[in-house]
């Protein structure tokens, strides 16, 4: 199964996450098959968020499942999900 989850980067105090298209049976900082946007948990509230809206589509349209991290950042930049489906809001 493919999943949409975070890939993490950076130290303890300082995370840096990058969302990206895995295989569900890979470790988590392991090869990725495409990486679709970041995540900044502690920069300012306009610049946490960057992914390629498009590419997130796609991937939820061929069946990739989200992480519920993943699914609630998606909802946050107004990209809901539903399973298996992406609707634009």
């Amino acid at each position: 199964m493919v999943k949409i989850r975070l890939k993490k980067f950076g130290t303890k105090a300082r995370p840096d996450y990058r969302i990206v298209v895995q295989d569900s049976h890979k470790p988590r900082d392991g090869v990725s098959i495409e990486e679709i946007g970041q995540y900044h948990p502690i920069a300012a509230e306009d610049k946490q968020i960057l992914f390629d809206e498009e590419r997130a589509k796609y991937w939820l349209s061929v069946g990739a499942q989200p992480t519920p991290i993943v699914k609630s950042i998606f909802n946050k930049k107004g990209l809901s999900v539903v399973v298996g489906k992406s609707l634009a809001k």
